[in-house]
């Protein structure tokens, strides 16, 4: 079945086609949703179904509501399933060559205070929570640096020193 081109589509290349840099468990809970959302997508083309055996659909509430829900449920998991083929695993084992890559811990030191940041793809990060995309300021600086580096960011406030005591 060829899925009919929508207008959104245009605005599709817009998005990032690169890789999308995910952990294991990120990966693992990507394919958990894709799975969760088939398993309901049945329920919901059989309610959609029924809804618009109850009349006039356009006046039909249920009818327009059961399908807006079955729409949004198709589009996720189309997104999703793009999504998986772009999938990069980060490979979050050792780090032989003591550079800051992708998946890598880091403890820097800052203004006399110690901060600890997991370096991961922008679908994962939480910066509130130390894991920052390397994509950002931070993150794209400390990219193949070492320990005993010192890496400067530049931010709207002025530029922020940051000294790299470890890698793991």
């Amino acid at each position: 079945m060829e899925i009919p081109k929508r207008r959104s589509d245009k605005f599709r290349k817009l998005q990032d086609d690169g890789p999308i840099h995910l952990t294991k468990e990120g990966f693992r809970l990507l394919k958990e949703k894709l799975e969760h959302l088939k398993s309901i997508q049945p329920a919901l083309i059989t309610r959609t179904k029924q809804a618009a055996e109850c009349g006039d659909r356009s006046d039909n509430d249920e009818y327009k509501e059961a399908k807006m829900l079955l729409r949004r449920t198709q589009g996720q998991i189309l997104n999703i399933e793009y999504q998986i083929k772009r999938v990069v695993v980060i490979d979050s084992g050792p780090n032989i060559s003591g550079k800051v890559q992708i998946g890598s811990t880091v403890i820097l030191e800052t203004n006399g205070t110690r901060k600890t940041f997991q370096i991961l793809g922008s679908h994962e990060s939480d910066p509130s929570n130390g894991r920052i995309s390397f994509k950002s300021p931070l993150g794209a600086a400390l990219i193949d640096h070492k320990k005993g580096d010192t890496v400067t960011v530049e931010t709207k406030g002025g530029s922020q020193k940051y000294f790299i005591l470890e890698v793991k």
